[in-house]
């Protein structure tokens, strides 16, 4: 009756897409999540295209590539929005979760990774399938792909996750002027990393011509490495927002389940940043 009553005055603090909720009992249904889904199955499609539109036989045209890509940012975007908004900023001014309420959202989190590991494992096992292949023997690999700027990317994000893990036991020690600012520092050091693998395409593509159709070293290189850099951009939205929230005093010892489900993220693209680093750039150049 209670339920029936409170949906008769409108009272389901409902966002469209999420009208309803269904089924009964098992939280709100919102389709935000399918729309991102399928703005990032449209990124592997435009790729796809691009790469038919641009051998010796183009298969179709030379912007179809592009447009799919391109569009698909938009649905991808626009799904991403929608399910931040859902899940953070309509209830920004209600403050943060406690931990008996937070359970559900670690595991969330947990599967959400545990579904991330499967994605960038297919994009591994396709680099490691091509290079036992014939087709690997004299894959253009650039000059100076293992330099100083891929050193010193790698050092920032490790010191960004350390930085970040420092911040939370702050936190939960009470200290939380040195949360803010660890949080901060961890929010700089992910732009600078994003910045300087943006900086590393562009040498790359300019200078050198090492682009997406230099054969199959180049595919796997910039598929592994864009989509992890999509990950990390997506890592450094949930720490603004957690960052404006803590600029606010929403977190305390008591209430930091998104600080810590975002850690736990963050880390996890730090972990799969190291071992891609070893396959790709140094495995590219040392014959491991």
């Amino acid at each position: 009756m209670a339920m029936e009553t409170s949906e008769e005055n409108g009272d389901h603090h409902h966002h469209l897409p999420a009208v309803e909720d269904w089924p009964r009992g098992f939280g709100e249904a919102s389709w935000w999540p399918f729309v991102a889904a399928l703005g990032g199955a449209g990124f592997y499609v435009g790729a796809g295209l691009f790469i038919l539109g641009n051998g010796d036989e183009p298969l179709v045209g030379p912007l179809a590539g592009p447009i799919v890509f391109i569009a698909s940012t938009f649905v991808f975007l626009a799904g991403l929005y929608g399910w931040l908004y859902h899940a953070f900023v309509v209830d920004f001014w209600s403050g943060e979760a406690t931990e008996s309420s937070g359970s559900g959202l670690r595991m969330g989190m947990l599967l959400f990774l545990g579904s991330e590991i499967a994605t960038f494992g297919a994009g591994f096992v396709y680099y490691f399938f091509v290079r036992a292949g014939g087709n690997w023997a004299g894959a253009h690999v650039p000059e100076g792909l293992l330099g100083l700027l891929v050193l010193g990317n790698t050092a920032i994000l490790v010191v960004s996750s350390v930085t970040l893990h420092f911040a939370h036991l702050s936190l939960l020690n009470g200290n939380r002027s040195r949360f803010v600012r660890l949080l901060g520092l961890t929010l700089f050091l992910g732009v600078i990393f994003i910045g300087g693998q943006v900086y590393e395409y562009y040498e790359f593509i300019v200078h050198e011509g090492f682009t997406l159709t230099e054969g199959v070293f180049a595919s796997a290189f910039f598929g592994l490495t864009g989509l992890h850099g999509l990950h990390v951009t997506l890592g450094g939205v949930l720490l603004a927002i957690i960052f404006i929230r803590a600029l606010y005093g929403q977190y305390s010892a008591e209430r930091h389940v998104s600080v810590s489900t975002v850690s736990m993220y963050w880390h996890f693209v730090d972990a799969v940043w190291i071992f891609l680093v070893v396959v790709i750039y140094v495995g590219s150049v040392v014959d491991i």
